[in-house]
């Protein structure tokens, strides 16, 4: 005689709705929350926009103010930016 889990177990609607569920949770922690990763600004800091320089803070963890200009946000990214080794 078969028991209320035997039935639950043999159902493959819940059991698609669980592993959908551990799946984006997966899918979720290995990627972060930017699942799409916007590119690195290129090219000379004077000719960013002030979009781009608060991208290129944020990826570096450097915590840019939302009050800042983007001549401030400039200053700080020459200041942070790493010489190139040869």
């Amino acid at each position: 005689m078969p028991t209320a889990l035997d039935r639950a177990t043999n159902q493959r609607g819940p059991f698609i709705a669980f592993a959908a569920i551990i799946t984006g949770v997966a899918a979720w922690s290995i990627w972060g929350q930017d699942l799409f990763p916007s590119s690195d600004p290129v090219g000379e800091p004077e000719t960013w926009t002030h979009d781009q320089c608060i991208t290129w803070m944020k990826k570096r963890n450097l915590h840019p103010s939302p009050l800042s200009t983007t001549a401030e946000l400039i200053e700080r990214i020459k200041a942070n930016m790493r010489i190139p080794r040869s």
